[in-house]
């Protein structure tokens, strides 16, 4: 049997290390926060509370796309990187690197690329802006800074000039529009308000 004097020491020396046991362990909790470096909670946030009022009243919208078929069966689609609606008219929205893609039914190809646009599903409208490209599969690539297009059916145009180049050379005009033919159902530039072409016949294929 253990003697009392082993009891008594055993139960002392379970006492003190009741009492120094915590204090070491506060000890190394002291010295880790004495240690670390300073942090600005801020800085953990990815968002500042100004940017995400901002992005709470913009509301804006990543990658949206519209897609159609005409009655005809023609393709429509629009994309845009991002998107945000109009304050103003909440069926208007804004959006930025505007594209769209028009699929003919003959197998032609249009598409429009822009900076900027609006888009108004309600009133069946895009509007382009801003360095906008029209580029067409029969190998015609027109520039402008501005061009009005529907959204359900094929139809275009530009209110002010355009220049480009084509299979004939390059030209210049004060209007473009791009409309489907009734009488065919196939899809026509129309050239207007003064055109300019100068001619660059083919180079010969040797």
């Amino acid at each position: 049997m253990p003697s009392p004097w082993s009891e008594n020491f055993y139960s002392r020396l379970v006492a003190w290390l009741k009492i120094l046991l915590p204090l070491t362990a506060l000890g190394i909790l002291s010295t880790l926060f004495l240690f670390s470096r300073n942090i600005d909670p801020t800085t953990t946030i990815p968002f500042t509370t100004i940017d995400l009022r901002e992005r709470a009243a913009s509301q804006q919208i990543t990658a949206p796309e519209f897609a159609g078929a005409t009655p005809s069966g023609d393709l429509i689609s629009f994309q845009a990187l991002t998107a945000r609606p109009d304050p103003d008219h909440a069926s208007r929205a804004f959006a930025d690197k505007l594209n769209a893609r028009i699929v003919l039914q003959s197998g032609n190809v249009l598409t429009f690329r822009s900076d900027d646009g609006i888009v108004d599903e309600v009133s069946d409208r895009v509007e382009l802006a801003g360095d906008v490209v029209i580029t067409s599969s029969q190998g015609y690539i027109i520039k402008t800074d501005r061009l009005i297009s529907g959204m359900r059916g094929i139809r275009a145009e530009t209110p002010g000039t355009i220049s480009g180049t084509g299979p004939l050379g390059k030209f210049n005009a004060g209007k473009l529009l791009i409309e489907q033919d009734p009488s065919t159902d196939g899809v026509q530039m129309l050239f207007t308000n003064g055109v300019k072409l100068i001619y660059e016949p083919p180079e010969p294929k040797e």
